[in-house]
């Protein structure tokens, strides 16, 4: 128990350390620039995306140092959300119904390819997780569906920081896999929620969507079909509800 708990703490603190450290140097040199790296928030305030990329690769290394296939799809999610961060900053849809319905168009937007992207990791790491069939597909929507909600929730300083470590903590009570890997989500929020909190940083669709993986493949380890299947079904819930809301709010704006 003790050894277990050990390894817990080190994923928090290894994935903390990470997510300081690549912020801070993401920070400083700015790799293609300034104007590259900002985005305004909700209150018209220019944020740095530092916290994103660092948080990303941060969980990618505590999730994967305890099961490669949590490391994958977290990094994979990581990535996805970075292209949205870049190739989406100017696209004004927003749900997964409008990217769709583009898609039907003949348009493959940013969103789409996140959306089939990570979509494809989760089922990709819940297949190498679990055994049997239909394990495998509710730990893949598990997944997806983790790294969707902690997306969902990001939109106002600190908040998917906040939830990430809400949704964490009752995973540390089962010790094993999913508690480290828990503790790895957790220690990367908690690592840049005070530069979030300040509006200096924000995660952006890369740190949210990897945090959010990391979550999921933390469910995966410590459940088997009937709480995947609860977390599955309450997951694909707030993702319809989410968008419905993102719809509304979309029209009422036009």
């Amino acid at each position: 128990m003790i050894k277990r708990s050990r390894r817990t703490g080190a994923s928090f603190a290894l994935a903390a350390v990470l997510a300081r450290t690549g912020s801070a140097v993401l920070r400083a040199t700015a790799p293609g620039g300034r104007d590259r790296w900002e985005r305004g928030n909700h209150a018209g305030r220019s944020v740095g995306l530092y916290a994103g990329p660092a948080s990303a690769v941060a969980v990618a290394v505590g999730a994967g140092r305890v099961r490669p296939a949590a490391g994958f799809a977290v990094l994979a999610a990581g990535i996805c959300g970075a292209y949205d961060d870049v190739a989406g900053a100017r696209d004004p849809r927003r749900g997964f119904r409008a990217h769709l319905a583009a898609l039907r168009d003949g348009e493959v937007t940013s969103g789409a390819v996140k959306l089939f992207g990570i979509c494809g990791a989760g089922l990709v790491a819940g297949a190498v997780m679990k055994e049997r069939p239909l394990d495998k597909v509710l730990a893949g929507v598990v997944i997806a569906g983790a790294a969707h909600l902690v997306n969902l929730v990001d939109v106002r300083p600190a908040r998917a920081a906040a939830v990430v470590l809400a949704l964490g903590a009752p995973g540390l009570r089962k010790q094993g896999p999913g508690a480290e890997t828990a503790a790895a989500a957790m220690g990367a929020a908690a690592a840049v929620l005070p530069g979030d909190v300040a509006e200096r940083t924000m995660l952006g669709d890369t740190g949210a969507h990897a945090l959010g993986a990391a979550l999921g493949a933390a469910v995966v380890e410590g459940n088997g079909r009937a709480g995947l299947a609860v977390h599955a079904v309450a997951l694909v819930t707030a993702a319809m509800c989410g968008d419905r809301v993102s719809a509304l709010a979309r029209h009422s704006c036009e």
